[in-house]
């Protein structure tokens, strides 16, 4: 199953007009990427978001919010967001100011 267009485009507005953003089609599903840094995305499993380790706990806090797991192993830093939690645009506003903090803190990628 592909990924999610209309979840897409509600990422991207939310995103915004962001200075430096991009998107990649990866794993099946999309990526957003803020100066080549992924931010997060949308694939078969729902959307993806990148709050950063020192984030991580605020970002578990909130509705709909668990930990990413990837071929078993939990992946430090990532969080997913249920599609309950996605529906929400409090919850998801709030999910998007964290990641954008954090990954708006990294060194660009050439």
């Amino acid at each position: 199953m592909p990924y999610s267009e209309p979840m897409a485009e509600t990422m991207r507005a939310d995103l915004g007009v962001e200075p430096g953003l991009s998107e990649k089609k990866m794993f099946g599903g999309i990526c957003f990427l803020l100066h080549g840094n992924m931010f997060g995305g949308i694939g078969k499993e729902g959307a993806l978001y990148r709050p950063g380790k020192p984030n991580e706990a605020d970002a578990l806090e909130l509705p709909g919010v668990t930990p990413m797991i990837m071929g078993g192993r939990k992946m430090g830093g990532f969080v997913r967001l249920d599609d309950d939690g996605f529906a929400d645009h409090t919850t998801r506003r709030r999910l998007t100011e964290i990641t954008l903090g954090f990954v708006a803190s990294l060194p660009p990628k050439g």
